[in-house]
């Protein structure tokens, strides 16, 4: 099991920049896959960005160069640097831990990009 908590979320306007941290409250070096998923309100939950315990990560098409999402195992953390943001980020955004077959969330943070 993993506890996560995310941070970092805010108001920003359009072209900023944001990053978002993800604290777990084990160690996270042997976490097959962490990543960023998020919600808009009336959308479904997306997946924003994904990291394995090897490094690969995958991208949503429409965050493809402007957000980078990063892990330090030392501080037990992934990171989410978000760019050129566009109203359309606009959304709740979780962090996500599998272990084994079960995903592990944490409560959200709110991102809000103004026009």
């Amino acid at each position: 099991q993993v506890q996560l908590v995310e941070s970092g979320g805010g108001l920003v306007q359009a072209g900023g920049s944001l990053t978002l941290s993800c604290a777990a409250s084990r160690s996270i070096s042997r976490i097959n896959a962490m990543g960023w998923y998020r919600q808009a309100p009336g959308k479904r939950r997306e997946l924003v960005a994904q990291i394995t315990s090897t490094g690969s990560t995958n991208y949503a098409d429409s965050v493809k160069g402007r957000f980078t999402i990063s892990r330090e195992n030392a501080k037990n953390t992934v990171y989410l640097q978000m760019n050129s943001l566009t109203p359309e980020d606009t959304a709740v955004y979780y962090c996500n831990a599998v272990i084994t077959i079960v995903n592990y969330w944490g409560p959200g943070t709110q991102v809000t990009v103004s026009s």
